[in-house]
């Protein structure tokens, strides 16, 4: 493990389970952004309507090892039961797990009282909420991780008066709720009664027709899915709900097209991207994310693609809700993205990659990823030569030369016929750099398919990739490729296995081989509902119902 800090970047990376992860906190404090308060109004003028709804546990259940479950960890339904919980008395170490049977978003209150003895002492209350029955058996006290203690969601409180009604201010992401007494007296034992859980998500399930799907498993995943994007739909597009809480741009692309396949909120897209255009910096790049609370503050992180997926987000949108004046307004922006971008290709049409500007793709640091960023700039691209022509760009044959250039350069340097591969630095062939030259057709259909078939052969099983982000891209190419068994398969395979694991929702992190993986050392500090993992609705509606 190695941390190192400059005045640009707190760099941090550990290998995890086998895998060489890296993060980087970047610090820019010298960045000035501009706030342009007419697209910032118009983020507020389609600002949703936060939807609430009361939810009661269905059972009182108790933590078991459950090896066929995530962490060896799952629940099964106490002796106690939910209907006569007034009943039950807790005694210091006594602890109850209220159980509220789906992923839920929101805030908690339950009323306590006491019984026996006069109440001689307060009453020392833990409460955790967990999104799996394994962030339950973990300690919070244990935790040595990266990430800050501060999002663990377990809180301590000292009570000197009972009967009351505890109404904890924060909202919390969770399905599972621990009470534990950690203290009363001798004399006297805790009562619990009247838990709920008010929801909140700015998704409307009405909206929704449930498509019918004969395979159960697909059909399962589709279910896990839409409720992984709900519970992101805030007031923006959340990228989990339990912890960072933020827009960040490479999953709301992914989460625009999984909205347009089900919800079509096309107001909730529109407001992220007109939150992205307001707060850019003075040379006019876009930020990776932004916060919303308390006010809207631009973070001083920056990636190569995230910055250009705002073109895509912006096509896709006018794609699925054509509005001309909508691009006009946001084109600009785009326009920006892509001059920045381009700058960074020499005059052969080669990506010269900038440490200060990442190309993300994954999490995994054990591929390179520089014919990946040349593709994702040539997916783009595309884009925004269509949004250039609709907005009239007199400076359109720029970027169409800029497009043969940097096509030729990946078909006749970066493309190996015999392989079928396309290769990148230090001669690899990683899976990430023939997805996205496939997603970017900048090979023939027929060729694509042959790469694709060539990266089944020659590189899976799929190792070193660490996040649904990325199997999303992968399962797409295989569909793009003509592979569609293929594809179903690897879908099945992942997922599908987050289920079998126990998951309600899609989580942030997932490798099918170490499903114990952490990318910050325990799963109390992972995402169990995470938004860039919601995709497979979308796949399903494109590639297998092809009803869009």
């Amino acid at each position: 493990m190695y941390v190192e800090v400059t005045e640009k970047a707190w760099h941090w990376s550990d290998g995890i389970g086998g895998k060489i992860m890296a993060f980087t906190f970047q610090i820019n404090n010298d960045l000035q952004f501009i706030h342009d308060e007419a697209l910032l109004s118009m983020a507020e003028v389609n600002h949703p309507q936060i939807k609430r709804q009361t939810v009661l546990p269905t059972a009182i259940v108790d933590l078991v090892e459950d090896e066929t479950k995530l962490n060896g960890y799952g629940v099964k339904e106490s002796e106690k039961k939910i209907e006569n919980l007034q009943e039950y008395n807790f005694r210091r170490d006594e602890k109850l797990i209220l159980d509220f049977g789906d992923h839920q978003v929101g805030s908690f209150k339950i009323d306590i009282d006491q019984t026996g003895s006069p109440m001689d002492a307060p009453l020392y209350l833990r409460l955790k909420f967990a999104e799996m029955p394994a962030e339950l058996a973990a300690e919070s006290s244990e935790y040595e991780g990266w990430l800050s203690r501060s999002w663990i969601q377990e809180e301590f409180i000292h009570i000197d008066e009972l009967p009351m009604t505890l109404e904890l201010p924060r909202r919390y992401s969770f399905r599972y709720v621990e009470l534990k007494v950690i203290d009363t007296s001798p004399k006297w034992q805790a009562v619990f009664y009247n838990p709920v859980v008010t929801s909140e998500n700015s998704a409307d399930m009405t909206k929704v027709k449930k498509p019918e799907i004969e395979d159960e498993k697909l059909d399962r995943i589709y279910q896990v899915g839409l409720k992984t994007l709900a519970d992101c739909m805030q007031d923006v597009f959340e990228d989990g709900p339990k912890r960072d809480r933020r827009l960040w741009l490479g999953d709301l692309r992914l989460q625009a097209l999984a909205n347009y396949a089900t919800f079509d909120n096309k107001e909730l897209v529109r407001r992220c991207l007109y939150l992205f255009a307001g707060m850019t910096t003075e040379d006019g790049r876009i930020s990776a994310n932004v916060f919303v609370k308390p006010k809207n503050i631009p973070d001083d992180t920056f990636l190569f693609e995230y910055s250009l997926f705002f073109i895509s987000t912006l096509y896709d949108l006018n794609e699925a809700h054509p509005d001309i004046k909508i691009v006009k307004e946001l084109y600009p922006t785009c326009k920006k993205q892509m001059d920045i971008t381009l700058g960074m290709f020499d005059e052969n049409g080669k990506l010269m990659v900038d440490e200060d500007y990442p190309v993300f793709v994954d999490w995994s640091n054990e591929f390179n990823k520089d014919t990946a960023g040349q593709a994702e700039t040539i997916y783009v691209l595309k884009q925004f030569i269509e949004l250039a022509k609709l907005a009239e760009d007199e400076e359109l044959a720029k970027y169409e030369e800029a497009l043969e250039l940097i096509s030729f350069y990946a078909k006749n340097q970066l493309y190996n016929e015999e392989k079928k591969l396309f290769v990148t630095t230090g001669n690899e062939y990683n899976i990430a750099s023939q997805v996205w030259m496939v997603l970017a057709k900048v090979m023939s259909p027929e060729e694509n398919k042959e790469i694709m078939k060539a990266m089944i052969d020659q590189l899976f099983p799929v190792k070193n990739i660490a996040t649904p982000y990325m199997y999303h891209h992968i399962v797409e190419a295989l569909f793009e490729g003509g592979l569609e068994e293929e594809a179903i398969q690897l879908m099945k395979d992942y997922w599908g296995k987050m289920i079998d694991l126990g998951a309600d929702t899609f989580w942030e992190a997932f490798d099918p081989d170490q499903p114990d993986y952490s990318p910050y050392g325990s799963p109390i500090l992972n995402s169990y509902c995470h938004a860039w993992s919601c995709t497979p609705v979308y796949l399903i509606h494109k590639y297998i119902l092809k009803d869009f």
